[in-house]
């Protein structure tokens, strides 16, 4: 595997950033995640607009979008894959053992793993933990990401696939990685990025297609919801057969008619814009 660091393409045994970098000591940094399908890739556009807000989000220099697109392209061509997970990781570089920055410059790594498409429904569980809506990182796609290791572990640990966050205030959040939608008497509803949730571009397109609703829902909403389904990057639209101890039918029409029109517009169009 050949992996992108820093300006150049390097074998994946000897591809390295500092011990000192500021992602690895303290997490401060960004990713994005793009699908990309026998070396074309999904959404990159939007997923590049999205990196530029979290950096500036973060207090980082905008990312290079044409080196970025460089790597990306290299990338792919050297890892010839049917299905990838393209992984585009930048952040505060080499700096000092605490939080502040050093000058020396950010760092840009970018790689790509090869993935399997993922099955029409999943189980799902809630966790205790909640979503600060209102924190320096909401909405920000930031590798400080422990919080989501340990939920998942717990889903994985329960025979789930995805754990699902409320906020302070007990509405509907989120998902580790991954939005939220239910489906109430036919209407499909998402909660607002109000409520602190990540603003998905996969969740963006499925508003703008499906006509779903950014809706303040209370996190037990999934206990009466006549269907729920997950968007994400790799998921696209997932439909959700167990949440908790509940057990739904999966997909069901709202999500299954879903489903159809997000693979049809997203066949139309590679690069959508959100």
């Amino acid at each position: 595997m050949k992996i992108w660091v820093n300006g150049g393409l390097h074998d994946a045994e000897a591809a390295r950033v500092s011990v000192l970098d500021h992602g690895l000591t303290v997490g401060d940094g960004i990713f994005e995640t793009v699908k990309a399908e026998r070396g074309e890739t999904f959404a990159l556009t939007a997923h590049l607009e999205r990196l530029t807000r979290s950096a500036r989000g973060l207090g980082l220099p905008d990312p290079d979008l044409d080196e970025v697109r460089r790597a990306c392209a290299a990338v792919l061509d050297a890892n010839p894959m049917e299905l990838g997970r393209l992984r585009i990781t930048y952040t505060g570089g080499l700096s000092p053992l605490g939080s502040e920055r050093g000058d020396a410059g950010t760092s840009l790594v970018v790689g790509l793993g090869e993935t399997s498409r993922r099955a029409d429904s999943t189980a799902v569980i809630t966790v205790p933990w909640t979503r600060n809506e209102r924190g320096a990182l909401t909405g920000l796609k930031t590798t400080s990401y422990a919080e989501n290791v340990v939920a998942l572990a717990r889903a994985h640990a329960a025979g789930a696939s995805e754990a699902l966050f409320g906020n302070t205030v007990g509405q509907l959040c989120e998902g580790t990685g991954s939005n939220v939608f239910v489906v109430l008497d036919g209407r499909v509803h998402t909660p607002p990025v109000a409520s602190g949730c990540l603003a998905g571009i996969t969740r963006a397109l499925a508003v703008e297609w499906t006509g779903a609703e950014e809706t303040d829902l209370p996190l037990d909403v999934l206990e009466t919801a006549d269907e729920v389904f997950l968007t994400s990057t790799l998921r696209d639209i997932q439909g959700v057969h167990r949440v908790d101890g509940r057990e739904l039918a999966a997909p069901g029409p709202v999500t299954a008619k879903a489903m159809r029109i997000f693979d049809e517009r997203a066949a139309q169009d590679r690069d959508p814009r959100v």
